[in-house]
C-alpha cells in the first residue's frame, strides 16, 4: 500500500514549531507540498528549510490565523506558489494555564480567537479549493483535556472542545464532496509549548508524567504526525468524523 499524496498541496498552521513541524516534516515524505503558516515567521522559514533540504516542497508564510485578512492573503499566496489547497490541517493554537476566577474576558476572547475562531475562518477559506476537486482532509487538533479536563484550563479545553463538534458538523456537511474532516487530540507531547509551561518548570517534571503513561513515556510530534498522516492519506478515506486519541494511554475513554 501507499500513502503518497501525489504533489497535493497540505496547508498546517503554526507548523514553525512542535507538532506542527512534525507534520510537516512527516506529510513532505509523503510527496505533499506544504505550505506553513505561522505567526511566527522565523520559525516557519526554519521549518520549510527543513523540507527543502530533506527534499520536499515547502513555502513559509508569516501569517496571523486568528485574522481574517491575514488567513486569506495567506492562501492567496499559498495558491500562486504551490497550487489549490487539498489538506488542511488546523494546528495553531495557545495553550495558558489559568485557575478559573483569574481568566478575564480579554484573555478569553483572545483564546477562543486562536483556538476555535481561528480554525473556523481558515477551514472556510481552504474548503472551497477541496470541493472544486471533489477531494478534501481536514485534520482539526484538538486536546486531551477536552476528553478529561483540565483545572487550570477552563478556557483552553472549551476553545478546542468547540473543535470537536466543529468536526463532526464538518464531516456531515462536507462528506459528499468528497471530503473527511477528524480530529487528533494529542495528550502531553514534548514541545516548546509543553516546557515553556510554568506548571511544567520542576527539573523531571516531563520525564516524570511520561513515565506515569500506560506507555511509559511522553509523547513526540511525530507520534501525531504518524496519525496525521493515515488521516490525510487516501487510505484514511472512509474515516470522518472521528476522535484518533494519541496521549499515551492518558485517557481511555470512547469519545
Amino acid at each position: 500500500m501507499t500513502r503518497s499524496l501525489n504533489g497535493r498541496v497540505a496547508v498546517i498552521t503554526g507548523a514553525g514549531s512542535g507538532m506542527g513541524r512534525s507534520m510537516a516534516l512527516r506529510l513532505a515524505e509523503d510527496d505533499a507540498k506544504i505550505a506553513i503558516w505561522d505567526i511566527n515567521g522565523e520559525g516557519a522559514e526554519e521549518t520549510a528549510e527543513m523540507v527543502r533540504k530533506a527534499g520536499g516542497t515547502a513555502i513559509a508564510i508569516t501569517a496571523d490565523c486568528s485574522e481574517k485578512a491575514a488567513i486569506k492573503a495567506a492562501a492567496d499566496q499559498t495558491r500562486r506558489e504551490l497550487g489549490k489547497i487539498a489538506i488542511l490541517i488546523n494546528n495553531a493554537g495557545i495553550a495558558p494555564f489559568t485557575p478559573f476566577l483569574e481568566i478575564d474576558e480579554a484573555l478569553l476572547e483572545r483564546v477562543l480567537r486562536v483556538n476555535t475562531i481561528g480554525p473556523f475562518l481558515v477551514t472556510q477559506e481552504c474548503v472551497p479549493d477541496m470541493i472544486e476537486a471533489k477531494w478534501g482532509r481536514i485534520v482539526n487538533i484538538t486536546s486531551s483535556s477536552v476528553q478529561s479536563g483540565s483545572a487550570l484550563q477552563t478556557h483552553y479545553t472549551s476553545s478546542k472542545g468547540a473543535l470537536l463538534g466543529f468536526t463532526k458538523c464538518l464531516a456531515m456537511a462536507l462528506g459528499e464532496h468528497g471530503i473527511t474532516a477528524n480530529m487528533i487530540p494529542p495528550g502531553s507531547i514534548d514541545t516548546p509549548m509543553l516546557r515553556g509551561a510554568e506548571v511544567m518548570q520542576r527539573e523531571g517534571a516531563i520525564e516524570a508524567y511520561g513515565k506515569a503513561l500506560p506507555v511509559g513515556r511522553i509523547g513526540t510530534g511525530e507520534d501525531i504526525a504518524a496519525a496525521a498522516a493515515f488521516l490525510v492519506s487516501e487510505e484514511g478515506g472512509y474515516m470522518t468524523g472521528q476522535t484518533i486519541s494519541v496521549n499515551g494511554g492518558r485517557y481511555m475513554g470512547s469519545a
